[in-house]
Order: C-alpha cells, then structure tokens, then sequence
C-alpha cells in the first residue's frame, strides 16, 4: 500500500504549545553515591492539525524539559483533520506498543489514555476514539499514535495520488 508523504512544518512558522508526557528519573551508581539525571518526553502543537514530539535528557527537570521542546520542535508532522475528528480508523505500532484510533461523532470528546490523549489534543483532535492495546510506556504508546497518524490521508490526498476526482473516491 502505498503511503502518501508526511509534510514537516517549520517551528518558526507557528506558535506551539507544549505539554510534557512523561518525566522518568534514572540514577547512576558512583563511588560518593546515586547521581541523578531526567529524561522528559514532550508533545507540542499549534491545535490545529501540526504536532511533534521530542525526548529531552539531562541532569535537571527544567533543562530536560527544554531539551524536549526543541527536540519535538525537529519533528513536527501535519495531522489530517476532518471536522474536529481523524479521516478514518488506523492502528499504529512502535516497539511493544499498538495502538488504535478511531474517527469519532461530534460530541465525543478525546476518549484516550494519558499520553494519546496529549498527543490528540496538542494536534487539534477534538472527537477521537483511542485504545492503547500493548505497551504502557509512555515513549512507545506516543511514538505508536504518531505512527497511526502519519499514516492517515484524507480524501483530497488520495484523489491526488490516484490522479482521480473527488467524487471517485468515495462512490467507486
């Protein structure tokens, strides 16, 4: 199947608002003691449609938390949405986690655990149905969402990519 490409987008072109996932603390055994140090997962977005994510480590909350802001701000992808809700269903996978998403009715809310629920509402997803069906961790049940989102195409798109109109798409 082919899969239509994922546009990045400029971090500069856009105001992002960020929202941190995940913060885990990892110690290192040395000889006066445990010497600490941060990893942060961050998700940002514009809500409408323009959401990346990053990973930032360091030896404070605050200077991890940068560190993933300007990470996520590398990775930003363009979400297709339709009527505050995702085109169709998609399962996504990273690693052990799988997730699936599903389009849902006005009204719905983001029906999403912790870290989905982040990654939808940084991208402007209003009305979503989201299961996650293997991993707990938060890194992979994100970069799982992220991969069921890239793979997401709209009518317009694949009326493009098939070199067909619009009306083709839908009635065959």
């Amino acid at each position: 199947m082919a899969q239509a490409t994922v546009k990045s987008v400029k971090a500069s072109e856009i105001d992002l608002k960020e929202k941190v996932v995940a913060i885990n603390r990892v110690a290192k055994v040395v000889k006066g003691g445990r010497r600490f140090s941060f990893a942060a997962i961050v998700v940002v977005g514009d809500g409408q449609g323009v959401v990346g994510y990053g990973l930032g480590k360091a030896n404070e909350v605050t200077d991890a938390i940068v560190k993933g802001i300007e990470d996520a701000k590398k990775n930003l992808i363009r979400v297709p949405i339709i009527n505050g809700t995702v085109p169709h269903s998609q399962e996504g996978k990273y690693s052990g986690g799988f997730v699936l998403v599903k389009p849902a009715a006005a009204g719905t809310g983001v029906i999403a655990g912790g870290a989905m629920r982040a990654v939808f509402e940084s991208a402007g997803v209003h009305n979503v149905l989201a299961k996650s069906k293997g991993s707990s961790n938060p890194h992979n049940v994100v970069k799982a969402t992220f991969d069921a989102l890239t793979k997401m195409r709209d009518a317009h798109s694949v009326s493009m990519q098939r070199g067909i109109p619009m009306s083709k798409v839908f009635n065959g």
